[in-house]
């Protein structure tokens, strides 16, 4: 324990750069999404190709990091010196984070707004204070906490009511969204566990080429044809498959020199950069009052939920 504490990166000012870094970066995945529909003409009802993309994208991050990860310094820990429980850890991680996940995700996207995606997608903070409550003795839930949950949820509701006062939710549009924010925690508490015996830069390699090429296997065995676009179109693919090496590479390391909870506050930033990019690149109406009102109350609630537990122990 001693040994992590020395890392820069369990820095509280180095810690709070990073991932309000990589809040950005997943901030500006929604937009993304939408133009990448566009530039690989993936239709608004065809799953399989929205598979397809999400997957050629993560197997290609993968693939980003691997490479990265050979031009780095000192000793590194090799695929091959993985046991079988190690590998079956990683597949695990790989099937719930990516391949389960973003199956979800890029589905949910297509059928709701950049704006609304991203707000919604901060239940994910609530999410892992419910669970770490239950798996992390110095994590458990207070009132402040409570609270903070509650103002979270309000949030998620108040985001799906429309100017008539009645609400807009769809399972596949709005459902699968919060499905992705459930399994987005799920799988950072899982991967805490793992880096503690696993390099988390390897990790993220594995999980994200693995779950990635599962994805895409399975949509070509749907039908499927490989995505095809124009240099526009392979160009944004490419920066989202820096974008996602570089945000889960950064996040996996911060988790493992940092307490889920402590790190898991700058979540509540990728609604803000979501909802703002969405406005900028896709032109979306960021100015309606469910929206106006929703953004508070995510960035109240996560630092409720964050605050209390700030100076407890990793």
């Amino acid at each position: 324990m001693q040994l992590e504490k020395q890392s820069i990166l369990a820095r509280p000012v180095v810690a709070a750069l990073l991932a309000s870094f990589c809040a950005l970066l997943w901030g500006s995945a929604y937009p993304a999404i939408k133009l990448g529909y566009e530039l690989f003409s993936v239709g608004a009802d065809d799953t399989a190709a929205k598979m397809a993309f999400a997957g050629l994208r993560f197997a290609l991050a993968g693939l980003l990091v691997f490479f990265v990860r050979f031009f780095q310094k000192g000793v590194k820990q090799s695929p091959r010196s993985l046991d079988r429980r190690q590998w079956g850890s990683i597949a695990l991680l790989s099937l719930m984070q990516t391949t389960v996940h973003y199956y979800f995700f890029y589905v949910g996207v297509s059928y709701t707004t950049g704006a609304k995606s991203s707000i919604l997608n901060a239940s994910s903070v609530f999410f892992s204070a419910i669970l770490a409550h239950f798996f992390y003795s110095n994590d458990k839930i207070s009132t402040r906490k409570a609270v903070g949950i509650l103002f979270g949820f309000l949030a998620v509701i108040m985001v799906n009511f429309e100017s008539s006062l009645t609400l807009s939710v769809s399972l596949q549009g709005e459902g699968f969204v919060i499905i992705a924010a459930l399994l987005h925690s799920m799988s950072s508490l899982y991967s805490k566990r793992m880096s503690k015996s696993i390099d988390p830069v390897l990790l993220t390699a594995l999980q994200l080429f693995l779950g990635g090429s599962v994805l895409l296997g399975i949509a070509l065995l749907q039908g499927a044809s490989f995505p095809r676009s124009s240099l526009a179109g392979f160009g944004l693919l490419a920066y989202m498959a820096g974008l996602s090496a570089a945000a889960f590479s950064l996040w996996t390391k911060l988790l493992k020199y940092n307490r889920v909870s402590s790190i898991t506050i700058f979540n509540f930033l990728i609604p803000v950069f979501g909802t703002l990019l969405s406005a900028l690149v896709l032109g979306e109406s960021v100015l309606r009052m469910q929206y106006l009102a929703s953004l508070p109350l995510v960035a109240i609630g996560v630092i409720l939920v964050t605050y209390s537990s700030s100076k407890a122990p990793v």
